[in-house]
């Protein structure tokens, strides 16, 4: 039992009741997380190296890794130490903290995602203007404009949901400071609040109707391409962003859209787990293991790290067997 009558922050439940399944599901977090961390790195290392990957759709894949990456250290860590420790507990500071970052990249990477499917669209319907249309100041703006948006969505959300009246109860049914679970503990009439995550939620989850309308384009355009070759590789630079748009808006859309968020609390534990840990772990994994152009730049990278390793052997030996000088005399008086 947690003394906490004078503590002014909150205690992360997570599946207190049920010890053995935290466990598991530390232990399933901890792996998803190392993967997440390894890929997500590899991308950013990768765009930034190889001189082949510096173009539009990269760098939106690099943003996209920057985003994951912070997502997923911005939950995982105090996850993992409340699960393994004694004390559940979080200050009010950490927690409030934890929801600001959440809702800011979880909207900046709904922005994002149909940006990059605008990239595709640019890229397949008009191929011949592409990088003249997707230039670094546009991308950059995009970019900034989702940054933008997620700001603004996390100021009017977030602080109205740590200043709701919670009655001394800070006893939070999650494993981190999420924003349906800090409605679940207010003391009192929710429903203008709710409803305002539901509109600013519902305004954010447009942007797949802007993925919908390019991919719709896209195909019109894939459809008239006559080899099967060309289809082939039009279709191939468009999978990765369909999964993963599929899996990250459908959990998403599932979770929020719909009437009191969740159906039953253990369910939106395990959705928000997955939306916020394992698909950002799978983003790389999708990205990359399908895509020849990263395959090229670790083979790029690899090789260069070979002949630099073979010029400091050489340095070594010629170092360690020094040419001898001859010196020759004449005595020839």
């Amino acid at each position: 039992m947690i003394n906490d009558s004078y503590f002014g922050g909150f205690i992360l439940l997570g599946f207190t009741g049920q010890p053995q399944m935290e466990m598991i599901i530390s232990g399933v977090v901890f792996f998803f997380y190392i993967i997440a961390l390894m890929g997500n790195i590899v991308i950013i290392l990768l765009s930034f190296l190889d001189d082949h990957l510096q173009t539009p759709k990269y760098y939106f894949l690099r943003s996209l890794a920057i985003l994951d990456l912070c997502y997923t250290t911005n939950i995982v860590p105090q996850m993992l130490v409340n699960i393994w420790g004694k004390d559940k507990r979080i200050t009010f500071g950490g927690c409030a903290f934890q929801l600001f970052t959440d809702m800011v990249l979880s909207s900046v990477e709904c922005i994002l995602l149909a940006v990059m499917s605008y990239d595709r669209f640019n890229a397949i319907c008009k191929p011949l203007h592409y990088m003249t249309i997707m230039n670094s100041q546009l991308c950059q703006g995009l970019v900034g404009t989702g940054w933008v948006v997620g700001v603004i969505n996390c100021m009017i959300l977030s602080p109205n949901a740590m200043s709701l009246p919670r009655c001394g109860n800070h006893h939070l049914d999650h494993f981190f400071c999420e924003m349906s679970a800090m409605i679940k503990i207010a003391c009192v009439d929710t429903t203008a609040m709710e409803v305002t995550t539901f509109a600013m939620c519902l305004i954010i989850v447009l942007a797949p109707l802007l993925i919908l309308v390019s991919y719709g384009f896209i195909a019109v355009a894939v459809l008239k391409i006559k080899s099967a070759t060309g289809r082939q590789k039009a279709f191939g630079t468009c999978s990765s962003h369909l999964i993963v748009v599929s899996i990250f808006y459908g959990t998403v859309i599932y979770m929020y859209i719909q009437p009191g968020n969740s159906p039953n609390q253990n369910e939106g534990k395990l959705l928000s787990i997955f939306y916020s840990i394992v698909t950002p772990s799978m983003n790389p994994l999708i990205y990359t293991l399908r895509n020849k152009e990263f395959k090229g730049a670790i083979k790029r990278l690899i090789g260069k790290k070979k002949v630099l390793w073979k010029q400091q052997d050489t340095d070594s030996s010629s170092q360690k067997f020094p040419v001898q000088k001859c010196v020759l005399y004449n005595f020839n008086m």
